[in-house]
């Protein structure tokens, strides 16, 4: 089946949407910072969306992953130049509790391993680094990533170095054979005071992936509380952010309990989400049903903390970068249109091309990788085009429009929102140039600043905005187990139509597809969200946000 990425004509529009944007570059948000409610905040109070990528620092080498493929600076720049605010950077507690480990120097801890290529490597791209213990190495990453004024949570992965994760590690819980509680504190108060003074450092992830034949609340609770008075007595302005049980795929135990701290405005609480992380039937059931059925469980498994007040950060989520695989594709779609409804804070797996060694396998090919396995290009660009949006946010405090947030109608397949253009037709294009909209409690939609509303002439028809002045609207809505269809039914013959976005980005009303059983289907030209917003309205805010570069490499991957 086909790939649900954008048609080669649509690419073309974003091309020419993103050429005229400047390279994109960051300050650091007022430090340090807290949580407000369901949002993130700088010291100011405004919201800060955590926007990142995981860059893993656990394998065997006990270093960041790339560094025989590219300088650190390079690397660091292009992290940028994607579009990322944020970099979660692992770490084993090795690293951190076994002395004779963390003063290794990296050249050894690679020739150990028999990976000289990758030594050769460092010698050429970071000379710098070859002979700096492993725990300066990783303090050099961190700065690195400073230097671009790019936030970093260091994410405790594993205890010992390697790939992770398995539920019979060793690694999985609480008393396994590698995990032992105390040891697990005194790494994390050893990291947390070594980064207790530098600015970019701005949360802690006390554990990934929680797992395994031993799992049980209780200690759950136990240890994951001590952990965070651990981090927090050690450091007090880093966010502390705890995951769950069952490879961090469930947190619906805290729906009825809540974690008990001594402090407060610091707590995050993170979930992963893979294609395959559950049941759902992503390649053989109706995408808009399965699409459903995968929100639904996500809500009693974790998105009903942003519903309490609390933070949630979805600090892992991937797919293949090749875009050949239809689970994984349609489950991005699907993941895409709750982080723009509610505005998530998240991480993508990977930014790391390929690996020193992962598994046993010498330059191991990460496919869920942003970079390409040499480092050297985005692997896959027109994912970076379509995340563009979703990188700053469109809710919470300390935004232009907080205290009167509007509407946008945002695009999954493309990323790109509804504008109005010329005879009052609708286009995609930038959401920072969008028009404020405004879904009534009828089921209207209405531009706020004319008063006119969308209207549904017939079957084929480029979709337009009435005349107002007194006519009734059409009445639009979310129908299909999706959600995502923009529906209603023509005045003159009753006919259900859909909005439907084009080749060339030219919305049109035709009928529904794939509303349901067909799972061979691909619905997403016709899948949107209607979206509060807080953002600046354009013309009337001088601050709109703009579009990053695809950065200083190729627009394409040999990958």
């Amino acid at each position: 089946m086909a790939s649900s990425s954008p048609t080669p004509l649509l690419l073309g529009l974003l091309v020419v949407l993103l050429a005229s944007a400047r390279t994109v570059s960051f300050s650091l948000p007022a430090l340090p910072l807290s949580t407000s409610s369901r949002w993130v905040v700088d010291a100011d109070g405004r919201r800060v969306k955590l926007a990142c990528a995981n860059w893993a620092s656990h394998l065997e080498p006990v270093a960041a992953e790339g560094l025989s493929r590219r300088g650190v600076g390079d690397i660091t720049a292009r992290i940028v130049a994607m579009g990322f605010n944020c970099v979660r950077l692992t770490w084993p507690t090795y690293l951190a509790t076994n002395a004779t480990l963390s003063s290794l120097p990296l050249r050894w801890s690679l020739e150990l391993l028999g990976l000289r290529e990758s030594a050769a490597g460092v010698r050429v791209n970071n000379p710098e680094l070859l002979d700096l213990p492993l725990i300066d190495v990783f303090r050099e990453v961190v700065s690195a990533l400073a230097s671009n004024n790019i936030m970093v949570i260091l994410d405790n992965q594993i205890t010992t170095p390697g790939w992770c994760c398995s539920g019979s590690d060793g690694n999985a819980f609480f008393g396994d054979k590698y995990f032992d509680p105390g040891e697990w504190l005194k790494g994390l108060s050893v990291m947390a005071a070594m980064f207790r003074n530098t600015k970019n450092v701005v949360g802690m992830s006390l554990r990934n992936e929680l797992r395994g034949p031993h799992q049980n609340v209780s200690l759950w609770y136990r240890y994951m509380q001590q952990g965070a008075e651990a981090v927090h007595v050690a450091n007090p302005d880093v966010l502390v952010i705890l995951s769950g049980l069952n490879f961090d795929l469930d947190l619906s135990f805290l729906f009825a309990k809540q974690v008990q701290l001594s402090f407060t405005g610091k707590l995050v609480f993170e979930q992963h989400w893979y294609s395959f992380s559950d049941d759902t039937d992503w390649e053989h059931r109706n995408q808009n049903d399965a699409c459903g059925v995968a929100v639904k469980s996500l809500r009693t498994k974790g998105l009903f903390l942003d519903q309490q007040g609390w933070p949630l950060f979805f600090s892992e989520i991937g797919f293949d970068m090749s875009g050949t695989h239809t689970s994984d594709n349609r489950y991005l779609t699907c993941f895409l249109s709750i982080a723009a409804e509610m505005d998530l804070d998240w991480a993508v797996w990977a930014l790391q091309g390929s690996y020193y060694i992962r598994e046993g396998i010498l330059a191991y090919d990460e496919s869920y990788g942003l970079l390409s396995w040499d480092w050297c290009t985005a692997r896959n660009p027109s994912f970076i085009k379509r995340i563009n949006s979703l990188q700053s946010p469109f809710q919470g405090p300390g935004l232009p429009n907080s205290q009167e947030p509007y509407n946008v109608i945002f695009h999954l397949l493309t990323g790109l929102c509804v504008l109005v253009k010329s005879g009052n037709s609708l286009e995609l294009g930038p959401c920072d140039e969008s028009n404020a909209w405004n879904y009534t409690s009828t089921s209207e939609l209405v531009l706020k600043h004319t008063g006119q509303c969308l209207e549904a002439k017939s079957v084929g028809d480029i979709a337009k905005l009435g005349s107002g002045y007194g006519k009734p609207c059409s009445e639009w809505l979310l129908i299909s187990n999706s959600g995502m269809h923009v529906s209603t039914e023509l005045a003159k013959n009753a006919t259900r139509v859909c909005l439907d976005a084009g080749p060339d980005g030219v919305i049109t009303t035709n009928q529904c597809k794939c509303l349901t059983k067909d799972p061979s289907c691909n619905p997403e030209s016709q899948w949107f969200k209607v979206i509060l917003s807080s953002r600046g309205i354009p013309g009337e805010d001088a601050s709109i946000l703009q579009l990053p570069s695809l950065g200083p490499w190729p627009a394409t991957s040999s990958s």
